[in-house]
């Protein structure tokens, strides 16, 4: 044995080295840091992960066909912005409150569903489609998700329950991206003089739900603001308007401006916010910015169609039809006829008419990411250590 030990030692050795390189090569032994542990994230069908569908009929292809082959809760073809940023952070994908199988809480929890609002929409919106879970509902998941966190840390139990440490609440970013859906959903009926009557209540309740959050050890908020609807497919075909609407980039200017008054407003409260939240990151976060650049420039950024849906029915300037939105079939004059999916998503800002693809969705979190987008500005970069998320 004596004899043999030095080819042990070397042999040794040489699997020592190839391991620490294969840990190397997969980050294994990433000194990476990052002041944050979790996200919370609340919103709408812009950034659900998979809540709706939870609690709702499943949903079906070809959502989910560019990233998961298959239907995975997201309203795209592939991945969202909270999935981006969970990916930069080095987090996995933030599992929905509401999906009882499977979960991983560890880094976060995804309030947001389809169709949510901010305010808690009435029973004749409900009936048109809205999701129950608004903001305020969220925000009571959120509480009761902390509740029992600590209540499961206190009894002292072990085993295998996926959930964060009791303090992960003030090492956590709360992401807002909420409120598209108060403003669309009466467009049609009241206009846009009716709808900006009530989006000063919108954006009382978003701070109202910061300051619960607050109270209980949230410091770091990311408030997305809202998206230029009068550039979505689907807003272009059923909103009301005329050809003097229109600007040179196939945009409708009346609602959109009304998404600028609406930010505007929503930039101004936390702004005063902050002068009553000492020692809190509260981030308005561009997001309007670069989406309409995306659908004024799309070649600027690699894609090829602004305004233009890639999965719908109809073809034409916008493919979108609201009888028969995407993956839905109807039968028309006696013919089935099925809204599907264009072969090359990649190339599209719009995936349904109402939603990101992946690709736009990617470049979106980029520049979040890249801090162009904050206000006040804020070193995310430097407060973790980013991972590639294309």
């Amino acid at each position: 044995m004596a004899l043999q030990l030095p080819k042990i030692i070397v042999m040794l050795r040489k699997v020592f080295v190839i391991w620490m390189v294969m840990m190397a090569m997969c980050g294994c032994l990433s000194d990476s840091k990052c002041e944050y542990e979790a996200i919370f994230n609340f919103g709408d069908s812009n950034t659900d992960t998979g809540g709706f569908w939870a609690a709702f009929p499943p949903q079906r292809l070809p959502f989910g066909m560019t990233y998961f082959k298959r239907p995975a809760g997201r309203a795209s073809d592939g991945r969202n912005i909270v999935d981006f940023l969970a990916k930069a952070l080095g987090f996995p994908y933030i599992d929905p409150y509401l999906q009882s199988m499977g979960s991983d809480f560890r880094h976060g929890a995804n309030y947001a569903t389809a169709a949510s609002t901010v305010l808690l929409p009435n029973t004749s919106l409900f009936v048109s489609g809205l999701s129950p879970f608004s903001l305020a509902i969220q925000l009571n998941q959120m509480k009761n998700f902390k509740t029992r966190v600590e209540e499961f840390h206190a009894s002292g139990k072990t085993g295998s329950a996926k959930l964060p440490s009791p303090d992960v609440f003030g090492k956590s970013i709360y992401n807002f991206f909420i409120g598209q859906n108060d403003f669309t959903s009466q467009l049609a009926a009241i206009g846009v003089s009716g709808v900006k009557k009530f989006l000063p209540d919108v954006i009382d309740t978003i701070a109202w739900t910061i300051k619960e959050i607050y109270a209980f050890g949230g410091r770091t908020f990311f408030v997305l603001n809202l998206a230029p609807i009068g550039c979505y497919p689907a807003f272009l075909v059923e909103l009301p308007h005329n050809s003097t609407d229109i600007d040179m980039y196939g945009c409708l200017l009346s609602y959109n401006k009304a998404v600028v008054d609406y930010n505007n407003m929503l930039k101004e409260t936390l702004d005063q916010m902050r002068k009553d939240l000492p020692k809190t990151n509260l981030i308005y976060v561009d997001l309007h910015s670069i989406f309409l650049d995306l659908f004024r420039h799309p070649t600027a950024y690699g894609l090829t169609y602004g305004p233009k849906a890639c999965c719908g029915l109809g073809g034409g300037a916008y493919n979108f039809d609201a009888g028969v939105f995407c993956g839905n079939s109807k039968v028309i004059n006696g013919k089935n006829v099925t809204a599907t999916a264009c072969t090359d998503p990649f190339n599209y800002v719009s995936w349904d008419g109402i939603h990101a693809t992946e690709a736009a969705n990617l470049i979106m979190t980029k520049a979040i990411l890249n801090g162009s987008l904050f206000d006040p500005p804020f070193p995310l970069n430097k407060l973790c250590d980013l991972r590639p998320i294309a």
